[in-house]
């Protein structure tokens, strides 16, 4: 189960949206999709939680490219709608590279693992995707969201960065 909301911030505060994610396949479906909530071009923040598993916080600001906070990426990553914050921009995976580029064909290919691959099991990595945090922490430094108090955040972070926006009760009108 997720939860997903629009908060837009406008010259009255923040109006909040409940949004349907089915829909949105990529990043930048999730990019136009915020702008459409705020067409002034104010800040659009899209708050993403799965059932206290992870957290995103996709921030549009107009029509500059969003910026993205995912506090689990490897759980995230279980999940359709992590997938679409999940980016090879984001990972630092190049796009271009080709996935034969990854076959290791040096007679190993038998289940005897080598080095190489004692080494990647050991980084915390679950297909490439880290356990913990990925993006830009400081997403919400202006809005009154430390990085600190964002990395810190577990339990209901949506409902706990509603709370320092002051957009709770709008967030709760759509929960």
């Amino acid at each position: 189960m997720y939860f997903a909301a629009l908060l837009a911030r406008t010259e009255d505060g923040w109006e909040a949206s409940d949004t349907e994610l089915d829909d949105v396949e990529t990043l930048s479906d999730l990019a136009d999709l915020a702008r459409e909530a705020s067409p002034d071009e104010d800040t659009v923040l899209v708050l993403i939680e799965q059932e206290d598993a992870w957290f995103g916080v996709v921030r549009v600001d107009g029509e500059e490219d969003p910026r993205i906070y995912v506090s689990d990426a490897a759980a995230a990553a279980r999940s359709s709608y992590g997938e679409i914050l999940l980016t090879d921009e984001l990972l630092g995976r190049d796009p271009d590279d080709d996935d034969l580029d990854d076959l290791d064909l040096d007679g190993t290919e038998d289940g005897e693992p080598d080095d190489e691959d004692e080494e990647d099991a050991d980084d915390g990595a679950v297909g490439g995707v880290p356990h913990g945090p990925v993006g830009d922490a400081g997403i919400l430094d202006d809005l009154g969201v430390s990085e600190r108090e964002l990395r810190s955040m577990s339990g209901d972070a949506v409902g706990e960065i509603a709370e320092v926006l002051g957009a709770s009760e709008v967030l709760e009108t759509v929960r």
